[in-house]
């Protein structure tokens, strides 16, 4: 198994999928392929998923186990994030590469402004959107520019633990769930007694834990987590919501209060490559955006603020990045269409510019087909 893997990664795999009654298969270049020509039997596949797991704990339960996640590590070859789980009752692993570099923003074309909420002093930070959508490696990046540019003393909580900090201007404490912390909630406590300037939690999963990382920000750590939302505004209503009724103005003010950020991402296909990109919003906690969050004025009004924001603080709403990224021949036109929160909006905002730039020609208007 370690043969296949490494043959697998030297071919430039991102994700490997270890399958009872299935061959070795992995993503090469966006397509899944096949790697060998062996079947795995429900035996081999358990005796590789026993392998992975850490703790003898969790391997004496391992056929009651449905869903477990897990990072594990080859030396010279990588390190691995990995997913056990059943399939017509038999184990099936999924084990996607981790680099064993941290990516900076740059790396990941994320935008500047990344940086700036990196560095801030205090206050909450939320990275949003739907799963598989990359929020783990932007935080990861937000970490690795704090500690090549600041004397602060980090702590993760993770579930996995993924990428791995080397100590460099700031001492990086990283601490797994269920090996070296209860929960995240219990981790996030004890965080609280351990000298952090900066806590990241890799999810908020419940109530409790978000109430904490409010908590936390309302002493003087920067808190950076992740909520599962396809949207800043959807991250926001969710906290605010997540406050029981007869709570929730107290809760809303907390917010208000405490909250810096809130970047939400997709990822695209890359027009010139296999790659993928990311189309993020920012929304930045303006005194203005505030006011709104206060008072519980629509959403219209920070999406409007956010817009207007683009020069002064670097935020952006997903139909400006959009855009943006179409006008620089990242993404193709229907690609970002798809993704726009209105696609009817995105494609009259496009026509629109075209006509003010005089290239009608390159953007395909409404009902037109390609090369017609």
């Amino acid at each position: 198994m370690q043969r296949l893997v490494k043959a697998a990664v030297d071919r430039g795999a991102s994700v490997l999928h270890i399958k009872a009654g299935d061959v070795f298969r992995a993503r090469i270049d966006g397509n899944v392929v096949k790697l060998s020509s062996q079947v795995f039997t429900p035996d081999e596949t358990r005796k590789i998923a026993l392998q992975l797991i850490p703790t003898e704990r969790d391997r004496e339960r391992i056929d009651q186990l449905t869903d477990y996640d897990t990072s594990w590590e080859l030396a010279g070859v990588g390190r691995f994030r990995i997913n056990i789980l059943r399939q017509r009752g038999a184990h099936m692993i999924v084990m996607r590469v981790i680099p064993w570099s941290v990516p900076s923003l740059e790396d990941l074309y994320l935008p500047p402004v990344l940086g700036e909420i990196a560095e801030m002093k205090h206050g909450l930070v939320i990275v949003t959107g739907a799963v598989g959508s990359g929020k783990s490696t932007t935080q990861a990046a937000m970490i690795g520019r704090i500690n090549q540019r600041q004397k602060k003393h980090v702590v993760t909580l993770e579930d996995p633990i993924e990428y791995l900090h080397d100590d460099d201007q700031s001492t990086i404490t990283q601490r797994e769930v269920g090996v070296d912390t209860g929960s995240f909630r219990s981790g996030l406590r004890a965080a609280l007694r351990q000298d952090a300037d900066v806590i990241l939690i890799g999810e908020m999963r419940d109530r409790e834990t978000m109430e904490t990382a409010i908590r936390a920000a309302e002493l003087g750590q920067l808190v950076i987590s992740t909520l599962h939302s396809p949207s800043a505004l959807g991250a926001l209503s969710q906290m605010i919501t997540a406050f029981p009724e007869d709570e929730r103005e107290i809760g809303r003010m907390r917010v208000a209060d405490t909250l810096r950020a809130v970047v939400a991402q997709k990822l695209l296909p890359r027009k010139d490559s296999d790659r993928l990109i990311p189309a993020v919003e920012v929304v930045r906690i303006t005194g203005a955006v505030r006011d709104c969050i206060l008072h519980g004025k629509p959403s219209e009004e920070i999406i409007e603020l956010t817009e207007q924001g683009s020069a002064a603080y670097g935020t952006q709403t997903f139909q400006q990045h959009l855009e943006r990224l179409v006008e620089m021949d990242l993404v193709e036109y229907e690609v970002a269409k798809a993704a726009a929160t209105s696609p009817s909006d995105f494609e009259l905002i496009m026509q629109t510019l075209s006509d003010e730039r005089g290239r009608l020609g390159e953007i395909p208007v409404a009902g037109e087909e390609r090369g017609g």
